[in-house]
């Protein structure tokens, strides 16, 4: 059970990591997506830049966590699901701010990313 937990909170730690710094670089490195960051009106270029990092990162979540917790279906999906649960209130939160198909698609990635990643 230490070694789902464990792994668990690290995929987690692994997606925090990667679209922190990911999405900083892409600040530092992009000058217009800099400037329209903070209002979040994203062009489609952006938008898809940021489903990018979000798939690497839950790939990666996926990874971290079937590489701890080695052999638990239920360990190597539950960062996706955990994202979901967490991201459901910002993304109504922001509804009005992304087209639909940008929510829908990141909100039905996390879950068969994460497990993806973990099948190594």
């Amino acid at each position: 059970m230490a070694k789902k937990t464990l792994g668990v909170v690290a995929g987690l730690a692994a997606w925090m990591i990667i679209v922190t710094v990911v999405g900083a670089i892409m600040r530092a490195s992009w000058p217009a997506y800099a400037r329209v960051a903070d209002a979040m009106t994203f062009t489609l270029p952006m938008l898809i830049a940021r489903l990018s990092i979000g798939a690497v990162a839950t790939l990666a979540a996926g990874l971290v966590t079937a590489s701890i917790a080695r052999g638990s279906t239920i360990a190597r999906v539950l960062p996706g699901v955990l994202l979901v649960v967490g991201f459901i209130p910002v993304h109504v939160m922001l509804w009005d701010k992304f087209p639909v198909w940008y929510h829908l698609t990141f909100l039905a990635s996390l879950v068969p990313l994460t497990y993806l990643g973990g099948m190594y």
